[in-house]
């Protein structure tokens, strides 16, 4: 559902461009979307289709072209675990794993308790750096070895105090 509040961060994100281009804002939206709902719905993708004046289709492709939009709820901490070829050469896969194992979840799906949703990403930009993976679409971490996995992990959980 979008609410009045949504409304007007949605106007002032199209206010940046020339009226016949606001569709252009539908990046900016649909962070908005999801920063207040956790997650970007049909039904939201929908209302911010006739928002925008765009075909629901064109809203949908974006939400789901790019990994920083979820689709469902997710945890508290969304791991975005690089798998494409050159981290998959210098242990992306073997971190996917490990993370497996110490989550108790496979690839895609969410703790028991709510706090990590783990998933799998394309490409990063930071092959070098390998194995890497993005915390909550923001925070890079990089040389992540399964030493520096386990800290990363049992950090989030006493943040949150369940350690």
């Amino acid at each position: 559902m979008i609410t009045a509040e949504m409304r007007a961060r949605f106007d002032r994100e199209t206010a940046k461009y020339p009226a016949e281009q606001r569709q252009s804002a539908v990046m900016a939206c649909l962070s908005i979307v999801q920063d207040e709902l956790g997650y970007v719905s049909t039904d939201s993708e929908s209302h911010l289709a006739a928002y925008l004046g765009m075909p629901v289709m064109a809203v949908h492709e974006v939400t789901t072209f790019y990994n920083m939009y979820n689709q469902k709820a997710v945890g508290k901490f969304k791991l975005n675990v690089c798998t494409n070829l050159p981290c998959q050469l210098r242990d992306g896969a073997k971190a996917l794993k490990h993370l497996e194992q110490k989550l108790g979840v496979h690839m895609g799906e969410t703790t028991a308790d709510g706090l990590f949703t783990l998933q799998q990403s394309e490409c990063l930009g930071a092959c070098a750096d390998s194995p890497v993976l993005l915390v909550n679409d923001r925070h890079m971490c990089s040389f992540m070895s399964n030493d520096k996995l386990n800290q990363l992990i049992d950090g989030l959980r006493a943040a949150e105090g369940k350690a």
